[in-house]
């Protein structure tokens, strides 16, 4: 069969988070599980994080919080980044999710619709993305503090340059807000876990570190992909492979068909960049990347294998991006569905 096949390894996932967990130091870390758990899978990877130990999920949107909701059942406590958007109350009730309201629209509207149920403040403290302003809070702070907020966080624009100024003066704001209040505080994705103790608080909420990516360098690779070759075919110098004739044959060259392309996440970018692995061997992807496939020279390889990887542990997914031109975050959230997925070091 000419299928993909993604390997997802949940140990390595645990791993991870294990070990951003004790870089926390007393902060307790939760789980970024947004995006189908960056695109590997919620209802196998939450419920991995949570056998770990994982008690506090953060997700995107209400809608993704009932997957979550599903995978690791009652107790862990689910937090919506996006607040409470109207027509989410029976979704956030339902689910028994934790918007972080981040205006006082939001503030309003939940209050209305859902009195008594929890939720927390999301601050702006420089990003301009979400969160209430500085202004705003201070108008509102009596009365949204008299219904004791389950957590108050901000979000760091910058954690991935550590020398960057943003960071420091995040913190200031961030303390300013919410310093001598007496309830949880959250400031650091992975980048901020690795800014040191001042940025952790009360929970840290790791991400991208948990998955295998940048800027956690210690972090473990968690996926492996397998193209399938569909074809080979032998061509002189001079015959050029795939749309547009952008690659031309520069000697008598062996092409192998691989069986993925751009509706599978593999972007288009990386045409004539990118590269796939057979054990050690790196094969060159020739032509333009296309829909459902994809072209490489394997002319210096002994045989044709059955299948060549793309992420392996010779390159994972920021290598990969920074050939596309992007990050890791954009190859991991883009993997298609159309792999098999296989998932290794859990229990079934």
């Amino acid at each position: 069969m000419a299928q993909a096949i993604l390997t997802v390894d949940l140990g390595a996932i645990t791993r991870n988070w294990q070990a951003l967990a004790g870089l926390s130091g007393r902060a307790e870390a939760g789980a970024v599980v947004k995006a189908d758990c960056y695109g590997l899978g919620t209802e196998r990877v939450a419920p991995a994080l949570a056998a770990a130990g994982a008690r506090r999920f953060f997700v995107a949107e209400a809608s993704e919080g009932i997957a979550v909701r599903r995978a690791v059942g009652p107790g862990p406590e689910i937090y919506v980044f996006a607040g409470h958007m109207a027509g989410d109350a029976s979704v956030i009730a339902g689910a028994d999710l934790i918007p972080l309201l981040n205006a006082p629209e939001q503030i309003a509207r939940h209050r209305a619709a859902l009195p008594g149920h929890a939720f927390g403040i999301q601050f702006d403290t420089g990003m301009n993305r979400l969160g209430i302003e500085e202004a705003d809070w201070r108008a509102l702070s009596s009365d949204i503090l008299s219904a004791n907020p389950r957590l108050l966080m901000s979000h760091l624009a910058c954690a991935d340059e550590p020398g960057h100024a943003m960071n420091a003066s995040q913190l200031a704001v961030f303390r300013r807000m919410t310093d001598g209040l007496g309830l949880p505080r959250s400031f650091a994705a992975t980048g901020g876990i690795l800014l040191g103790p001042e940025y952790h608080f009360d929970i840290t909420r790791p991400g991208i570190g948990l998955y295998g990516g940048d800027p956690f360098d210690s972090a473990e690779a968690v996926v492996r992909l397998s193209l399938p070759v569909i074809q080979t075919r032998t061509i002189p110098a001079g015959e050029t492979v795939g749309y547009g004739n952008s690659w031309t044959a520069p000697k008598p060259s062996r092409i192998a068909t691989l069986g993925a392309g751009y509706a599978d996440g593999l972007i288009r970018a990386m045409t004539g960049k990118a590269r796939v692995w057979h054990g050690s061997t790196p094969c060159p992807v020739v032509g333009r990347v296309s829909m459902d496939s994809m072209g490489v020279d394997v002319t210096h390889l002994p045989d044709t294998p059955g299948a060549l990887d793309i992420l392996c542990p010779a390159q994972g997914v920021d290598a990969l991006a920074t050939m596309a031109g992007t990050i890791g975050y954009e190859i991991l959230t883009s993997l298609g569905h159309r792999y098999r997925r296989d998932y290794t070091g859990g229990a079934r």
